[in-house]
């Protein structure tokens, strides 16, 4: 006896491969920036991170009921610019204005990048990694902490970013001005828009308590502890000590 399969029931498995292939693809775009060997590290997490969205948020359309393609292009769906518009329509929104600022860098790393921009666009990146896990289990019921880690989730970038000063005497004026153009677009959304969902600066700092319960480690000021410190009161350049060395 044959059974005829709906469009109903074709539309949800579509919908459940494009957001197993969103969530793989993102997957991908972690793995490409946490890893310290690869220098492709921006260009490759905005490529992956927009198309983990572009996915998850065309699956979202259809379980709406909702076309994810042209009127006049049948065969073609949607780019992911006009999928974030059709889902987040207030273009105030700092979600929105995030994920415009990465298909920005997307589009512009097809053919322009610099290693620097690593360093500016990093807290862009963090936010667009929380809100992407946030909305997925908004909209699709999927926990990303089923794939792996949450702490994988937190982005980590040694490049230190640099002043006008530094990338002009670096680059050539045109990347130059670019990169100086693009640096401070970001840093005037950061301060207008103040909000998590745009950018999220991710800091390590060490603190000394003597409340135990505040503490995620203890140290040798505490002698049941078995780790050893020294507290560094003053800091000092050792060129500055010892002025001479043996080559000399």
């Amino acid at each position: 006896m044959k059974r005829t399969i709906t469009i109903k029931e074709c539309n949800s498995k579509l919908r459940n491969r494009l957001v197993d292939k969103s969530i793989e693809a993102f997957l991908m775009g972690l793995e490409v920036f946490n890893k310290p060997t690869i220098n492709y590290r921006t260009e490759g997490f905005s490529f992956f991170i927009c198309n983990a969205w572009e996915l998850m948020l065309k699956a979202l359309l259809l379980k709406r009921g909702q076309s994810i393609y042209y009127k006049d292009q049948p065969d073609r769906t949607y780019d992911l610019l006009k999928v974030v518009y059709l889902v987040y329509t207030d273009k105030r929104q700092p979600l929105r204005i995030n994920l415009e600022k990465i298909i920005n860098l997307r589009n512009t790393s097809t053919h322009f990048i610099t290693e620097d921009y690593e360093a500016i666009f990093a807290p862009v990146f963090q936010s667009c990694v929380v809100n992407y896990v946030n909305e997925l289990l908004r909209f699709h019921n999927r926990d990303v902490s089923n794939y792996l880690n949450r702490s994988s989730l937190t982005l980590t970038t040694n490049i230190k970013e640099l002043s006008n000063e530094q990338i002009k005497a670096k680059y050539p004026d045109e990347i130059a001005q670019k990169l100086i153009f693009t640096k401070n677009d970001i840093d005037v959304t950061k301060k207008i828009e103040d909000s998590n969902k745009f950018a999220i600066t991710v800091r390590h700092e060490l603190v000394i308590t003597k409340d135990q319960n505040k503490a995620n480690f203890s140290v040798k000021i505490n002698k049941d502890a078995e780790n050893d410190i020294a507290i560094v009161k003053e800091l000092k350049d050792p060129a500055d000590i010892f002025k001479f060395s043996r080559g000399l």
